[in-house]
């Protein structure tokens, strides 16, 4: 299968583009923008295709977890994938794991969407399992694209979430496998004494606790 470039988008701005949608909580059809996504946390998740055998699984996951993404974290949710906005409702509809879907699914028909995330697999006609994490600046800070056969985790990215959240409002960053609660590394305040003695503020026992 060829596909386009999947080129690096972190720290670019998040593209811009326009589709139909189906908004599974309302049970209707509408058009999305990347303007609806600005000025907050959002989450930008490409799937290959409706009515195959990993993407349910991936979207339910995210379902699942919608009161912490968008609820706690404030991060809104859109996926994506090539299918048209009819095949959306009638996947939603007939997929037992998307009983009580509350996601909005674009249907980027012509691929579009895709090749400006660079995640279009051109001889197949659908896209890579391509997920962006966009800041409210509009930044993509994150960053991450599989192959068909592997669905994600969501519990890893409600970590990015967090870690990135953080990292965006005090200035520290994240060491390795970061979680609220465990050691950040203030270089907004000691970067000179940090420089090369990193290991004099973390260990590796706490980076992998």
């Amino acid at each position: 299968m060829e596909n386009t470039q999947a080129g690096v988008l972190v720290l670019q701005p998040m593209p811009e583009f326009k589709m139909d949608a189906y908004d599974a909580a309302a049970g209707k059809y509408k058009e999305v923008n990347s303007d609806d996504y600005k000025g907050k946390w959002s989450v930008i998740c490409f799937y290959p295709a409706d009515f195959t055998f990993v993407c349910p699984t991936e979207i339910a996951a995210m379902n699942s977890q919608l009161d912490t993404i968008k609820g706690e974290l404030g991060c809104d949710v859109l996926a994506i994938s090539t299918d048209t906005k009819f095949s959306h409702k009638r996947f939603v509809e007939t997929e037992p794991l998307l009983k009580d879907l509350k996601l909005t699914i674009g249907a980027d028909t012509t691929g579009e969407v895709a090749r400006k995330f660079g995640v279009m697999i051109e001889g197949a006609g659908i896209a890579l399992r391509g997920r962006f994490l966009v800041n409210p600046d509009g930044v993509i800070v994150a960053q991450e694209v599989q192959a068909p056969p592997v669905g994600r985790s969501v519990e890893e990215f409600i970590r990015q979430i967090r870690a990135h959240q953080h990292a965006h409002e005090t200035g520290e960053v994240c060491p390795a496998g970061w979680r609220p609660g465990k050691k950040t590394l203030p270089v907004n305040t000691d970067a000179e004494n940090m420089t090369g003695r990193v290991g004099d503020y973390i260990t590796i026992e706490e980076i992998l606790s």
